[in-house]
C-alpha cells in the first residue's frame, strides 16, 4: 500500500473524527465510503477501535451503517454488535441514514434492529426506560420495519394505555399526586429521569429537586445544569450541595464527555465555585483518555485574521498540559514568537495566559522553531495550529531542518490542526521535503478535541495503526451474548 494511500484514506479517516457533524451524517460518509472500499480490514477494526476510544455519536453510527452491507461477513458480524451498544435514537438515525445512502435496509440491518428491540423487550425495566428516553425513536423502528412489538410494547408505545407495572404508568401517575413530598417518593422508588419528570410537574419544590437530582448520573446532571439552575436549583443550599457532591462523582464517570463539562459551565454561567468543579472534570476526563511522555510543542498562529487559531490553541494547550509528562512548549508566533507559560493545566489558567494575545501582523511559521532552537528546547512532535499560510522567513520546513540539524536529533513530527479558512500550501512544503505530518481539520467544535489524544500519545503513526488494526472484530454468539473473534 503506498505512503499517498495511506495519508489519503487512512489519515483522512482518522482526520474527519476530529470534526462533528452535528447529525448530518453524510458530510463524512464519502470518506467512511472511500476508507471501506480500499482498506475494508482497516475501516472494520477502526469501526471496532474508536466505539472505544472515539467521542463523537456521528461518526458511530456511521460505521455500524457503513459495515451491516459489508462485502465480507465478518464485518457484517462487527455492524451488528456495534448497533447494539447504541440508544434508540442512534439507531433510528441509523436506519434512516441506511435508507437514504444505500437505498434500502439489508436483511442483517433489520436483523440486527429486531434483536435490538427484543432484548429489551425480555427485560421490562430496561424497555421502560428505553422507552421513556427514546419513545419516538423506538415506534420508529418498530414501523418503518414492520417488526411486531410485544403485547407489553405495544400497550406502552402505541396504544398509550401502559400497564401499571409500568415505568411509563408512574409518569402519568406523577402528575397528579397530591403533594411535593408523594411527588419525589414516587420519583426516588421507580427512579424517574429529570427530562421526563420535568414535564410531569409543575411546580419544582426543593424536595423534588432533591429526588431528581439524587437519581442523576454525572453525565445527565451536567446535561441539565442549566435547567437546573433556571429552576432555582443554586437557591437552595441543600440543593446545592447535592449538586455539588454528583458533581465529584462525575469526575470518573465513563460517559462524560471531556469538553462537556466546561462547555456547559459556560452556558449556565455558574458561580465560581461551580466553574472550579466543572474544570476538574474536564481535567479528570481528559487524562483518562491517556498520558504524553513525548517532548511536545505547541506553536499557535496569531496573525492576521487568526483569532479561532488562537481560541483553539488555548483549549489544546489546557488539553496537552493536563496529560503531559514530558516538556511542553508553547508558542504563539505571527513574524516574531512568544512563549507562552500559564499557571496550572486548566482551561481557565490557559485562558489567563492566552489573555493578552492578539491576533495581528505577517506569518512566519518557523519563528518558534528558531526560538526552541536558541533555547535548546529538544521535542519530538510539534502540534501547530494554522492556516497553513506563512510569508515572511523564517519558513517552517527550511527551520525545521535546521532545528533537526543543530539540535542533533531526528526531525519532529508535525500534526497540523487546520482552523476554518486554512490552505494545504504547508502541507505541499512538507510533502515535498519528506516530512512525517498528519493534518486534521478543526470544524468548531470543542467536543472533538480529544480526539487528538489518541494521536499524540501513541509513539509514531504505526503504533496507533497497530493498535486499530489489532482491535479484536465483535461477533454474535447468540441473542444474550456478544464476543469478540
Amino acid at each position: 500500500m503506498s505512503q499517498t494511500f495511506e495519508r489519503d484514506l487512512r489519515l483522512n479517516i482518522l482526520n474527519s473524527l476530529l470534526t462533528t457533524p452535528h447529525r448530518e451524517l453524510e458530510k463524512v460518509a464519502e470518506t467512511h465510503q472511500d476508507c471501506r472500499a480500499l482498506d475494508p480490514t482497516f475501516y472494520a477494526h477502526l469501526a471496532v477501535w474508536y466505539q472505544k476510544n472515539g467521542d463523537v455519536r456521528d461518526h458511530q453510527e456511521v460505521f455500524a451503517a457503513s459495515l451491516l452491507p459489508a462485502d465480507y461477513a465478518e464485518h457484517r458480524e462487527a455492524g451488528f454488535v456495534l448497533l447494539q451498544a447504541l440508544p434508540p435514537y442512534q439507531v433510528a438515525r441509523l436506519i434512516d441514514f441506511l435508507k437514504r445512502k444505500v437505498g434500502k435496509v439489508p436483511r442483517i440491518a433489520r436483523t440486527a434492529v429486531e434483536t435490538y428491540l427484543r432484548k429489551r423487550e425480555q427485560d421490562p425495566d430496561f424497555f421502560d426506560r428505553a422507552a421513556l428516553r427514546g419513545r419516538k425513536a423506538m415506534k420508529q423502528l418498530y414501523a418503518t420495519l414492520h417488526i411486531r412489538p410485544s403485547a407489553r410494547a405495544d400497550a406502552i408505545l402505541f396504544k398509550d394505555a401502559p400497564p401499571e407495572n409500568s415505568l411509563a404508568f408512574m409518569v402519568k401517575q406523577l402528575s397528579s399526586a397530591a403533594t411535593p413530598e408523594e411527588q419525589a417518593l414516587m420519583i426516588v422508588t421507580h427512579r424517574i429521569p429529570y427530562p421526563i419528570a420535568v414535564g410531569a410537574i409543575k411546580v419544582l419544590t426543593p424536595a423534588v429537586m432533591v429526588a431528581l437530582i439524587d437519581q442523576m448520573t454525572g453525565p445527565e446532571l451536567i446535561n441539565n445544569l442549566k435547567s437546573l439552575q433556571s429552576k432555582g436549583a443554586m437557591d437552595h443550599p441543600e440543593v446545592k450541595a447535592m449538586i455539588e457532591e454528583k458533581l465529584v462523582e462525575a469526575r470518573s464517570g465513563k460517559r462524560v464527555s471531556a469538553y462537556k463539562a466546561d462547555v456547559a459551565a459556560k452556558a449556565a454561567t455558574l458561580d465560581a465555585g461551580f466553574q472550579a468543579q466543572m474544570e476538574v472534570i474536564t481535567d479528570t476526563q481528559v487524562k483518562a483518555k491517556g498520558r504524553l511522555k513525548r517532548p511536545t510543542a505547541l506553536l499557535v498562529d496569531k496573525s492576521g485574521s487568526m483569532e479561532s487559531a488562537i481560541a483553539v490553541g488555548k483549549q489544546l494547550a489546557a488539553m496537552i498540559s493536563a496529560i503531559s509528562e514530558s516538556d511542553l512548549f508553547v508558542y504563539a508566533f505571527d513574524t516574531a514568537p512568544l512563549a507562552i507559560k500559564a499557571a496550572g493545566t486548566s482551561v481557565a489558567d490557559w485562558e489567563r495566559a492566552f489573555a493578552p494575545i492578539k491576533a495581528a501582523g505577517g506569518t512566519s511559521v518557523g519563528a518558534p522553531l528558531s526560538a526552541m532552537r536558541k533555547h535548546k528546547q529538544a521535542v519530538e512532535q510539534i502540534v501547530l495550529v494554522t492556516d497553513e499560510e506563512e510569508n515572511t522567513q523564517p519558513f517552517f520546513v527550511k527551520e525545521l531542518e535546521t532545528y533537526a540539524s543543530e539540535m542533533g536529533c531526528p526531525r519532529p513530527s508535525v500534526i497540523v490542526v487546520k482552523v476554518p479558512g486554512a490552505t494545504q500550501y504547508l502541507e505541499r512544503q512538507m510533502l515535498s521535503a519528506g516530512v512525517d505530518f498528519q493534518t486534521f481539520t478543526f470544524a468548531g467544535d470543542y467536543y472533538s478535541l480529544p480526539n487528538l489524544i489518541p494521536l499524540l500519545t501513541r509513539p509514531s503513526r504505526l503504533v496507533l495503526l497497530m493498535e486499530i488494526l489489532d482491535t479484536p472484530l465483535p461477533r454474535r454468539q447468540s441473542q444474550s451474548k456478544m464476543v469478540c473473534a
